[in-house]
């Protein structure tokens, strides 16, 4: 698979990694029913594959968008979405458990905290065709990544950053959970973006993907630090609650605001003028093409593999020019 073969859809629609609870009304969310064995078909058993979150959020919608159209070209395959309801390491890993033993076949996910799952990811590789999506797990046996380039979305928020305080100053960044892989790359970007720059960063402040406490750091450094110059949220609910807390305090304007990802309360905030930019990924590949990746290789096709074992999905900059046009795109793919 080459990143060269990206639709249109590609190159209009854009849309960055992890998310907050708040979309999705059940952790078993899917194609077909949880705990369901493959069908049966005149040519024989269907095979089943799965699409595997790290929490719920509108991000994870529109990767579910994906796996639908992947499905819909399948028809020998059945496709599992999950959307751990919980956001938590062992909350997924009882999904993912039972995927396995239901018998699935092959398994993309989103690792909530790679590192301490690297073991339990590779016990799924000896058994499956073990893939990740959006944050990786390099350490595991996985096959593949396929998702953003986070320390290269990071580098761009680092510059979106730079362009809303060109005379610098301090700032605070928001984020789920510090030791995602996800999350530290794009921290990571960040900084490296910044350094050399009269921006200097007061601290990273998580909140385990709960919500009503991503608000509160906000709020929290709004009082505490009342010459922060910027916030910026890594993940997707990051945005909306650092809008949500500005405006509370009556401060909009007064702080700058870039943030990640699509959530429809970030995009409102571009088009209010409040929130800078956003940096936004392209779920809906990330579902489609983990589908359709997996599928090949349970046919014996492993030449969508790259041998770094990376496929890279490219990001862009939605601001008050192009947010229009953006948010337009984005109704017409979710719905909404």
């Amino acid at each position: 698979m080459k990143n060269t073969i990206l639709t249109a859809l590609l190159a209009s629609l854009v849309i960055v990694g992890c998310g907050g609870p708040e979309a999705a009304n059940s952790e078993t969310a899917g194609n077909s029913p949880a705990g369901t064995k493959p069908t049966s078909t005149a040519s024989g058993e269907k095979k089943t594959i799965a699409f595997v979150s790290n929490n719920a959020a509108d991000f994870w919608v529109i990767a579910k968008k994906g796996t639908d159209k992947a499905q819909a070209e399948l028809p020998n395959y059945v496709v599992e979405f999950k959307m751990p309801q919980e956001g938590s390491a062992a909350n997924q890993k009882q999904i993912l458990d039972d995927l396995a033993a239901n018998g699935v076949q092959a398994i993309a996910v989103s690792p909530v905290d790679p590192k301490n799952q690297t073991e339990d990811l590779n016990a799924l590789a000896s058994k499956l065709f073990l893939m990740t999506q959006d944050s990786d797990a390099p350490d595991s046996k996985r096959e593949v990544y396929l998702g953003t380039d986070n320390g290269a979305a990071g580098r761009l928020g680092g510059e979106e950053i730079k362009k809303a305080l060109p005379n610098g100053g301090k700032i605070m960044v928001f984020v789920g959970k510090g030791d995602a892989q996800n999350a530290k790359e794009r921290y990571q970007g960040v900084q490296e973006a910044l350094k050399g720059s009269n921006v200097t960063i007061i601290d990273l402040r998580t909140d385990d993907t709960d919500r009503a406490r991503a608000k509160q750091n906000v709020a929290d450094t709004l009082v505490a630090h009342p010459d922060v110059a910027g916030l910026v949220g890594l993940w997707a609910y990051n945005g909306p609650a650092i809008l949500n807390a500005v405006k509370e305090a009556k401060k909009e304007g007064k702080v700058k605001i870039v943030c990640f990802d699509e959530e429809s309360d970030t995009l409102k905030g571009i088009e209010e003028g409040v929130i800078t930019s956003t940096v936004v990924q392209q779920p809906f590949e990330f579902g489609y093409q983990s589908i359709k990746l997996m599928a090949k290789a349970l046919e014996g096709d492993k030449t969508g593999i790259p041998t770094d074992k990376k496929i890279l999905i490219p990001t862009r900059v939605i601001d008050k020019a192009s947010v229009a046009e953006f948010a337009a795109k984005l109704k017409e793919l979710t719905g909404k």
